[in-house]
């Protein structure tokens, strides 16, 4: 059969992490459409942006609360695991109190999102962060790792909870609501099954489609174009990080070097102080610059890497629902004898069909603008974030030449003094 070939969904991918790869690089001017300059503190443009309102509607809205926090590491003779605690507050009804505490581990939150996937294949379920770190990026227990993945488990969590759908999965509070998890992992299909569901995912992808609606070849291309740059930004952010940190690193051993030159010429002494002070001043700001990045824009740009990856998932789902659909329809028209058979798994499959491409139509818009959301935040948090770092030292620097100015009359009483 002709048509586009559909992936099996049984695989995962490492990404690409290539330095080689150039990210285009547009100048900026930094002068407004008709020309006149830009203000010198934009803070109040910046404010212009801010989505409080929006937020403060989305929260009134909101019925379940989640804090993931309070890591706790556990030693077994066979393992080291990281257990988190993971608080709700609820006024839903079909909850039986107002209020739990539980304790999950990473595992638990794989097991949580598989479900949700089984159940709903064609809904974006947000990603959760890698279950393996990269060789030299971090220590697996270290305190910053720890606190990098409570804080996407948590943003995990929050995202199912305002999800229409998701957050009313019967799985999603059972994770929230029971002490233990070991009973409940334990239902659900068995291995042979698992084992059948794949062997169907491998056949459809083989076969593959005879079309696939517009509307959904409009969404594939979008997602590989946004996947290229969104990998491409993630990539270069965290090589200016990197760079951004060696500079960092030299500045501390600058200022130094100009105390300890002031100490040895009393005629430079006060000029020399001034630039070693203004130096150690613009390190601190780098410094906080440099952490800015890394704990809001670096996030934010690797959790749509991975949201890629699942888009990419559910698009292979649905694809493998609708050719799984064109098979028994073929079939059926092959198979007269057994046509009545046939033709309730066809129309089952129609419905299916059917309700698959609502879902996901229904949650691209919805992903979309979370999206656009998110990385709107980030970058103008980012933006903010520059300015007032410059603009910092941009006054240190000013502060400098205005303290080393001498005026006229001092110049001549030091002129007449000699």
């Amino acid at each position: 059969m002709s048509g586009q070939t559909v992936p099996a969904d049984f695989s995962g991918h490492m990404l690409d992490l290539d330095e080689d790869e150039d990210l285009e690089v547009f100048s900026k001017n930094t002068s407004l459409a008709d020309g006149s300059p830009m203000p010198n503190s934009p803070s109040s443009m910046v404010n212009q942006y801010r989505l409080e309102e929006e937020e403060q509607q989305d929260a009134d809205a909101q019925d379940i609360f989640i804090t993931v926090d309070n890591p706790e590491s556990h030693v077994t003779a066979i393992e080291t695991f990281i257990m988190y605690r993971v608080a709700t507050k609820t006024t839903r009804g079909e909850f039986d109190s107002s209020e739990y505490d539980v304790r999950r581990r990473y595992q638990d939150f794989l097991w949580l999102r598989s479900k949700l996937e089984e159940n709903h294949p064609t809904l974006i379920v947000h990603p959760l962060p890698e279950k393996f770190v990269m060789k030299g990026m971090v220590e697996r227990f270290n305190h910053d790792f720890i606190d990098t993945r409570r804080k996407a488990l948590h943003r995990f969590l929050n995202k199912i909870s305002v999800h229409p759908i998701l957050s009313n999965s019967q799985h999603f509070k059972v994770f929230l609501t029971a002490q233990e998890l070991l009973s409940h992992k334990k239902q659900g299909p068995g291995f042979l099954s698992r084992m059948g569901e794949t062997v169907r995912a491998v056949a459809n992808s083989v076969r593959g489609l005879r079309s696939r609606p517009e509307e959904f070849t409009v969404m594939q291309d979008y997602v590989e174009d946004f996947s290229s740059k969104i990998c491409s930004v993630d990539k270069v952010t965290q090589r200016i990080i990197k760079e951004q940190r060696e500079y960092f690193d030299e500045l501390k051993l600058y200022s130094p070097t100009y105390a300890q030159w002031a100490e040895s010429e009393e005629e430079l002494a006060a000029p020399l102080n001034g630039v070693a002070s203004c130096v150690e001043r613009c390190s601190k700001e780098s410094e906080e610059q440099i952490q800015h990045l890394s704990e809001v824009l670096v996030p934010a740009l690797h959790e749509y890497v991975l949201c890629t990856e699942t888009l990419k998932a559910v698009m292979r789902r649905r694809d493998n629902i609708q050719a799984e659909f064109e098979a028994k329809n073929e079939a059926l028209a092959s198979r007269r004898a057994h046509q009545e058979a046939l033709q309730d798994e066809v129309d089952g499959l129609a419905d299916r069909v059917e309700l698959s491409n609502k879902a996901l139509k229904g949650d691209w818009s919805r992903w979309q603008n979370g999206m656009r959301s998110d990385l709107k935040s980030a970058f103008l948090s980012t933006a903010e974030k520059n300015v007032d770092c410059y603009e910092q030292c941009l006054a240190v620097w000013e502060s400098f030449l205005l303290s080393q100015r001498v005026e006229p009359g001092e110049q001549r009483d030091g002129e007449d003094a000699s």
